[in-house]
């Protein structure tokens, strides 16, 4: 599956919106300086005749001008620019107000670094090809500060908070340190909420995430599989599931198994683990049943590669339920699942 010609010209529309919006508030913020600070415009105009003076130099037209030499013109755009930050501090400016931010720092808002895609246009990709999964709406209702513990108690609440831990700490650490994390235990106990706070966290930090329920994952799996006619379809398929950076299983264990779904989950875990990407899989699977279920190559990739993490306690979803019908009642805000 690949984009459209179409899906990927407004892609690029919108990296030139970017830029142009950043080029608009860049001129602006020099020209609110210029007024305010007469003599950081005539340091400005100063770079352009010292710069025109050293390219003479290099050209040998103006030989023998100490002036224009790279000894002297390094160390005076220097202090030019030493001289230009001290005003801009001395006159009530950040020192890098001229330079206005870049939604991505990684790409420049181009979209693209060293010729390849940036990991921020890649998850564009994924919001178009994969918008089926409603990741962007879940992650604007589920984040971390939305997080309770008033509906754990005892031991159901030591676990809740190691495995919410254990997921800030993924969001946090996630380019310096591998992790995969298997989220297991009762039904409706936050599972799926903790995995989309992560989500959230990595996409807001420019990061790539693909997120599949089970059952919609091996359907498509499937489908791609056993139809020759979309092959490429399944090459460019495999190619954003093994390599985004972040992919959320969600629900494992509701597909319908099988020997061929036994074999595509663990190519798909095999694949990223070696690529060291990581991945995130929320089941109400014991770990008796998941590996009861799938290959025991599956059982030892995950309680070998994984940290593993169970949830237990009352169905939160049900509480919902109960709090909605009682008239008059609010409570805290509650996980998903």
């Amino acid at each position: 599956m690949a984009l459209t010609r179409e899906q990927y010209d407004d892609i690029m529309r919108g990296y030139m919106q970017k830029q142009n919006r950043r080029h608009q508030l860049r001129a602006q913020r020099r020209e609110e300086v210029y007024a305010k600070i007469p003599e950081f415009r005539e340091l400005s105009e100063q770079v352009p005749d010292i710069a025109v003076g050293y390219l003479y130099s290099r050209l040998g037209e103006k030989a023998g001008n100490k002036s224009a030499s790279p000894a002297f013109v390094r160390p005076e755009l220097e202090k030019i620019a030493a001289r230009k930050k001290r005003l801009l501090l001395s006159h009530g400016f950040p020192e890098d107000y001229l330079d206005a931010p870049c939604d991505c720092p990684l790409c420049g808002d181009t979209g693209f670094v060293d010729g390849r895609k940036c990991r921020c246009f890649r998850q564009k990709e994924i919001e178009i090809l994969y918008s089926h999964s409603h990741l962007q709406e879940l992650v604007k209702e589920q984040n971390f500060d939305l997080l309770s513990e008033s509906y754990y108690e005892g031991e159901d609440l030591v676990r809740f908070r190691k495995a919410c831990g254990a997921c800030r700490r993924m969001a946090a650490e996630f380019d310096e340190v591998y992790r995969n994390l298997y989220l297991y235990g009762t039904v409706g106990t936050g599972k799926s909420f903790l995995s989309v706070c992560i989500a959230r966290e990595l996409l807001e930090s420019g990061h790539s995430v693909l997120y599949f329920s089970a059952a919609a994952l091996f359907d498509r799996l499937s489908m791609y599989s056993f139809d020759p006619k979309v092959r490429e379809e399944l090459r460019s398929f495999t190619s954003d599931l093994y390599g985004c950076d972040l992919l959320i299983i969600d629900d494992l264990g509701t597909e319908l198994t099988s020997q061929f779904i036994s074999a595509q989950l663990f190519t798909c875990l095999n694949e990223r683990h070696l690529s060291r990407k990581s991945t995130v899989i929320s089941t109400n699977l014991s770990l008796k049943e998941m590996q009861a279920r799938y290959s025991d190559r599956v059982f030892s990739r995950i309680t070998n590669d994984y940290d593993l993490y169970k949830l237990t306690g009352n169905d939160i979803r049900v509480l919902k339920r109960r709090l909605r019908s009682a008239p008059g009642t609010a409570g805290p805000a509650l996980p998903g699942r």
